[in-house]
This record gives C-alpha cells, sequence and structure tokens, in this order.
C-alpha cells in the first residue's frame, strides 16, 4: 500500500513512517521524500517573502508571527502535497531513483529528514534547466534524464548487444542502473569523465586509467561504504566495449551468456555469478528495463527501422 505524505507538518508520525518504509522498499519511498523536499523549499520561499516585506499590521505581535508561520508551513505542505512546482521531479532524479548500490551516493532513509538546500545545489539546477555541458575531452555530457540517456546511447548500445545476442535496451537499462541515468558516471578528482557506465572495477588485470572513489558494497545483506578503484575510459564507446569483453572473457559469466535471448534470465544469472553485491540488482534492472522511457525509446528506434 502507497505511503501517503504526511498532511500537517506537525505530523511527526509521517515522518517516522517514512523512515520506515524508506528502509523496506527505497523505490516506493522517493517520491514521498521528494515531495518532503519540495515543500521544505517552499517554506524557505515564503519566509523570504515575509522577510522582504515592508512590515506587518497594527495588531501583529510575536503570536501572530508565529501562527502565520505555522500557517505558511501549512500551505507549503498542501501545495507540495498536490500539484507542487515541478520541483518534487527535479529533487527525485537528484536523490538518485533506482540508481545502483555499487556507485557512490545516499540511502533514501538517509535523505529523509535533511534540509532542502542539499539537493538544490550544483547538479539539482543544472537538471532544472536541462543544461547538458560537454566534457573536458570534448564529448557530450548527460545531463541526468532518461531521454538524454536513451538518446545519446541507444546507437553505441546497439552496437555492443549485438556481440553478445542481447536487446539494446537491456545494455541500456543496467548503464542507468549503475550511474543514475548518467548523472552519477564517476569523475576523476580534477572532474574529468571516467566514462565507466557498468560499475566494472580496475583489479590488477586491468592496465589502463582508473578512478578510486566512495562506494557502497552489501556483504552478508548489509551496505557498508568502503572505497574502491574503477576503469576509467576515453569515451562512453570504450566502456561499452570493454563491458563486452569483460563478461565474454571471464569463466564465471557463461551461464549468463548463454542466456542472453532473455534479459531478464542474463542478469539474474549475472547477480549470481558475482556480478553485484546488492542483492536486489537483478530487480531493479528489469524494473528499468520495463519502465515507461525505455519501452518509449525502444518503440521509437523499432519503429523507425521498420520504416527504412
Amino acid at each position: 500500500m502507497e505511503l501517503d505524505m504526511a498532511q500537517v507538518y506537525t505530523d511527526f508520525s509521517g515522518l517516522a513512517a517514512l523512515k520506515a518504509k524508506a528502509r523496506e522498499d527505497q523505490d516506493a519511498a522517493l517520491d514521498q521524500v521528494s515531495r518532503q523536499f519540495e515543500s521544505l523549499f517552499l517554506q524557505m520561499m515564503l519566509k523570504s517573502m515575509r522577510d522582504a516585506s515592508f512590515g506587518g499590521g497594527l495588531m501583529d505581535s510575536k503570536q501572530t508571527e508565529f501562527y502565520r508561520e505555522m500557517y505558511d508551513k501549512q500551505i507549503a505542505m498542501d501545495i507540495a502535497q498536490k500539484q507542487g512546482m515541478g520541483l518534487a521531479a527535479v529533487i527525485k532524479r537528484q536523490l538518485g531513483g533506482g540508481e545502483s548500490m555499487q556507485q557512490p551516493g545516499r540511502s533514501i532513509e538517509e535523505y529523509v529528514g535533511m534540509p532542502i538546500i542539499a539537493p538544490l545545489t550544483g547538479a539539482a539546477v543544472s537538471a532544472a534547466r536541462g543544461s547538458e555541458a560537454p566534457d573536458r575531452d570534448g564529448s557530450l555530457q548527460l545531463d541526468g534524464t532518461p531521454e538524454s540517456f536513451l538518446g545519446q546511447l541507444w546507437p553505441v548500445a546497439e552496437e555492443a548487444a549485438a556481440k553478445l545476442n542481447l536487446t539494446p535496451e537491456a545494455l541500456l537499462a543496467q548503464a542507468a542502473l549503475e550511474t543514475g541515468w548518467g548523472r552519477h558516471v564517476i569523475r576523476h578528482r580534477q572532474g574529468d569523465s571516467s566514462h565507466n557506465l557498468f560499475g566494472i572495477k580496475a583489479d590488477s588485470r586491468w592496465q589502463g586509467d582508473r578512478v578510486e572513489v566512495s562506494t557502497l558494497e552489501y556483504r552478508d545483506g548489509v551496505a557498508l561504504k568502503t572505497r574502491a578503484q574503477f576503469r576509467a575510459y576515453d569515451s562512453f564507446e570504450q566502456s561499452f566495449s570493454d563491458y563486452v569483453s569483460f563478461v565474454q572473457n571471464n569463466p564465471r559469466y557463461k551461464a549468463a551468456l548463454r542466456s542472453t535471448d532473455d534479459p531478464d534470465a542474463y542478469f539474474t544469472a549475472l547477480q549470481e555469478a558475482g556480478y553485484a553485491t546488492d542483492p536486489r540488482y537483478a530487480d531493479k534492472i528489469r524494473r528499468i528495463l520495463h519502465s515507461e522511457p525505455m519501452q518509449q525509446t525502444r518503440q521509437t528506434h523499432v519503429e523507425g527501422a521498420s520504416i527504412l
């Protein structure tokens, strides 16, 4: 059953319920957390508007200011609960809905109760504007939206998927999970992108460039923060190419390669072989694979190919 957002800002039991829901199912709690953040932002905006006024009436007092503040907070929650201002969607993307736990980031539970200023800096502003900044190597930097991610990477995913007998959307779903639709591609300290779309680590066999970052690993079902080195590439095309070589040349993924005609079975076998430590890894990819943006993109490309 879907958890309703608290109807009044003083409902602390609603916050406790939201935290409990975040522990049980992080994805299901994303919408509620995003609306909570939007309401906090609206409260800050209303407070700034009050502070910018020329003053109150003759009957104003500390008591009226107190009740006016309560009123403004309730208005903010009502707006966020109903039509909103469009910030919840931006905040939801910034929280990283559906992103892989293999990559750095906070859990949804960690975000519950945090001040609004955190998710509304930097990347959230860029996402709201829909801007795409070119990377230092001249390649296009993904803006974090499913449309941009799928539109730009479909051609190279199609070429790589053919080598594995997979559908392009299967590879794109895994890359979307690992990077949060491109929002969390690992970067070097100087800011350059690693172009690592599949979270492949750099062990002793890797002779190329690498980058070290904080990450989350599951051990005995518990997510623990650690640091690890990941492979770095010159382009997203190299990332796809290396992924193909990685799974084809690793004996542990032989069972998965025998199931490439069924993406669900492929990712289940990939998880069982130890590709990721997240126990819900295959389920998360499956959810993205059957999502509306993915289905719309697939339909567009399939119909376009049939017309040609």
